[in-house]
């Protein structure tokens, strides 16, 4: 039996600390707001932010480096927050069904606060997953770094936006 795949992507940001993205990771339902291929994400059971809740998620699959023109395909998947820790500004949640041919795929977010640059933080995202068919871990996790790129470009423009609006 082949071991699961694990891969961790990480970004450091040093315009918006810790304290101020760590709430829009926590807004379980509106992941579409930051990550950049999802067209759609919302709640379809529990409360928001809290263990339990169920999201459903859908958009178009970002492209590796390495895919061969491969045309974007809808992607969708329903996703269980499992874990929340404030203290540690960090949550886990699973895939509980896709049509992305994840069969099993825990994933886990921190936010660390930068110690270098006190205003910054960095974006810790790893996942565990069993082998997917006809992809490859390196693959993936290009296209988580890419994801998370994209994604805290979005964030930190959003929270120094609003600074400047203070």
């Amino acid at each position: 039996m082949e071991t699961k795949w694990e891969g961790k992507v990480s970004t450091r940001l040093s315009k918006a600390s810790a304290d101020q993205v760590w709430p829009l990771f926590l807004d379980f339902f509106n992941l579409h707001k930051w990550f950049p291929s999802l067209a759609t994400c919302y709640g379809v059971h529990g409360t928001n932010g809290e263990p339990g809740c169920i999201r459903y998620c859908s958009g178009f699959s970002i492209s590796s480096g390495r895919s061969k023109g491969n045309s974007p395909q809808v992607s969708w998947s329903t996703e269980r927050l499992t874990s929340v820790y404030h203290v540690q500004r960090s949550l886990s949640y699973e895939i509980v069904d896709s049509n992305i041919g994840f069969k099993s795929y825990v994933s886990k977010v921190q936010i660390v606060p930068d110690g270098e640059n006190q205003s910054g933080c960095v974006i810790e995202w790893c996942f565990t997953v069993d082998p997917v068919e006809g992809r490859a871990l390196e693959d993936l996790v290009e296209k988580y770094d890419l994801g998370l790129q994209l994604m805290a470009k979005r964030m930190e423009d959003s929270c120094t936006s609003s600074s400047d609006n203070k």
